[in-house]
């Protein structure tokens, strides 16, 4: 996969950052000393954490190289890290694991998600949003467009669900709190909703794709996102997108 865009991403870097604000409002933490970032994308997160617990050590997580440079750049009393989390092992016990809208992309988290509560100290806690969308029309109409044109399955897979959530991270031993929010996002366009996804979701559709290839599944892409997202009165529209958040205490 080509590397991640910082610059689109951060093209709508203040809705990507209200969750993260959301989430780390609930993170109940007085005095950490280490805390990972996992998924840090540009710092965006990161320096949320930074502002919160200036004399922390932090580390920002990420795989893709072009996102830990801009991090890096930014943020210069943070240290940032290129790696798969899948594999991230700190030094010492964490205070605080914070997974802003990156999970998502790695599997299993029936596995995954126990593997970080033991990388917390006692009283430690993880802390994850992830985007739900799924089943959004967003979403859906990737892999419709997909199917389509006969082209593989190449989306991220779906959340295993609350329910399940909840009993991975009791069984893990930690006291568990979740909730979902959907924010409503003002689109000027049907393009700008692609534009907003090709930062994220919509990489991994178009990435195998030639110039051509791209500009059919583009094409099509854009004319069911206008059936699906009707243009409100002024002319704008509204892009449902919901989040998942989890917050888990390490119990002794």
């Amino acid at each position: 996969m080509d590397d991640w865009n910082p610059t689109l991403y951060l093209h709508y870097g203040s809705e990507r950052t209200r969750p993260a604000i959301d989430l780390l409002s609930r993170v109940n933490v007085e005095a950490a000393e280490q805390i990972v970032d996992l998924g840090c994308g540009p710092g965006n997160s990161t320096a949320l954490l930074h502002q919160r617990w200036p004399t922390a050590h932090i580390t920002g997580v990420d795989s893709s190289s072009a996102m830990i440079a801009e991090a890096s750049r930014t943020l210069p009393d943070c240290h940032f890290l290129q790696e798969d989390i899948r594999h991230y092992r700190p030094d010492r016990p964490l205070d605080l694991i914070f997974a802003n809208a990156s999970l998502q992309w790695v599997p299993d988290h029936y596995d995954l998600l126990p593997k970080l509560v033991s990388l917390l100290k006692m009283n430690g806690v993880l802390a994850v949003q992830m985007p739900d969308n799924w089943q959004e029309p967003t979403h859906v109409l990737m892999r419709e467009v997909a199917w389509e044109q006969g082209y593989p399955d190449r989306g991220r897979e779906a959340l295993p669900g609350v329910h399940a959530y909840y009993d991975i991270l009791s069984e893990a031993g930690c006291d568990v709190t979740l909730w979902r929010t959907t924010y409503y996002h003002q689109m000027t366009s049907h393009q700008a909703i692609i534009d907003r996804v090709s930062a994220t979701g919509l990489r991994p559709w178009l990435q195998e794709l030639n110039e051509s290839e791209q500009k059919n599944y583009l094409h099509r892409y854009h004319q069911l996102l206008e059936e699906h997202y009707p243009l409100q009165e002024n002319g704008q529209i509204l892009l449902a997108y919901p989040r998942l958040f989890i917050v888990s205490r390490r119990e002794p």
